[in-house]
């Protein structure tokens, strides 16, 4: 497998920069310079992706390690990755292939899904590192995927301009999308990016696909609770269905703040519950904070405890009230 593929989404210009129109950065690129993500250079005029086929990780994971809690429970999914990233979080957990062009295998799409077909997964998620850079590939593997019955994941900061966007819609099924804060100054000084194309594909998203969000709660960069608390006024304005998973930071890349203080994501999940009907405390462990209930009559219908499932659900209903839970069961 070739290490250069032709990228799309890109113009020519003079001089023989070409400007990349993938993501919001829109950058401009020198004849033998790549972009910001690192991984789509200019080679005489044309643009192309250097991690097309490039594995950085592969591994079967529960769904709800995604995470998403209401989209087809206790699933197994076949999870991969590349390298490269349109962001540069101050805070990567995975910056070893985010930052870095780490040890990598070579997979064609068709193998991709004819593995999770051997293994008898039927879901396939784009994860790890982000997919919107090895966007060429998880398309073409997502059709593939899609043509063969297989669901496709999307996990991301959600930092992709919208024809592209609109171009993958309809071989994904869930997605989950990071925001990492509701405060473009953070987006611009900690992640080198921008608020305002994460909110718009969350907009999109939540009428094409199923949806979960999550939150990572920072440690005096992003726990201020009435920024957060409009964090969630807007994502329940969408809908106030959409699961949002709050995550407690923890030290990781070249960011060294102590762990996100329990009572602050304590505070955080009970001011979510107060707009969004669906709400999780992802890795801090709190009692019945990962549990999922009836939106109408508060019963508790899935319970959660590590990646173990208990579904209470009759037909995907309460069976209490019979209201409908949001997702796919």
């Amino acid at each position: 497998m070739t290490e250069l593929y032709p990228a799309q989404f890109y113009q020519r210009t003079d001089k023989g920069i070409v400007k990349c129109d993938l993501c919001p950065h829109n950058c401009r690129i020198s004849s033998n310079k790549t972009g910001i993500c690192q991984v789509r250079k200019n080679i005489k005029g044309k643009l192309y992706s250097l991690n097309y086929g490039q594995v950085s990780s592969l591994g079967i994971d529960p769904v709800e390690k995604k995470p998403l809690y209401h989209f087809h429970p206790q699933k197994r999914v076949l999870s991969l990755g590349s390298w490269g990233c349109n962001m540069s979080c101050t805070f990567c957990q995975n910056w070893q292939i985010s930052q870095q062009k780490p040890e990598l295998r070579e997979f064609k799409p068709d193998e991709i899904v004819e593995t999770a077909l051997k293994k008898d997964i039927g879901l396939i998620a784009y994860t790890y590192s982000e997919p919107t850079v090895f966007y060429e590939y998880m398309l073409e593997t997502a059709k593939i995927a899609s043509e063969k019955g297989l669901k496709n994941i999307l996990v991301s900061n959600g930092f992709i301009n919208q024809k592209p966007l609109e171009k993958l819609i309809p071989f994904l099924d869930a997605a989950n999308i990071d925001l990492k804060a509701f405060n473009q100054n953070f987006y611009q000084k900690e992640c080198g990016g921008s608020l305002e194309p994460v909110k718009r594909t969350i907009e999109i998203l939540a009428h094409e696909v199923h949806l979960e969000i999550t939150n990572l709660i920072i440690t005096e960069l992003n726990d201020n609770l009435s920024e957060i608390e409009e964090l969630f006024k807007w994502l329940a304005q969408i809908n106030r269905q959409i699961p949002l998973h709050l995550s407690r930071y923890h030290p990781a890349y070249k960011l060294n703040k102590p762990p996100t203080d329990l009572e602050i994501m304590k505070k955080a999940y009970h001011l979510a519950k107060k707009h969004l009907d669906h709400v999780y405390l992802g890795n801090a462990i709190i009692e019945n904070t990962a549990d999922t209930y009836c939106n109408k009559c508060g019963e508790k219908l899935i319970k959660r405890k590590a990646y173990q499932v208990k579904n209470m659900l009759e037909n995907n209903k309460c069976p209490e009230c019979g209201t409908e839970l949001y997702g796919e069961f």
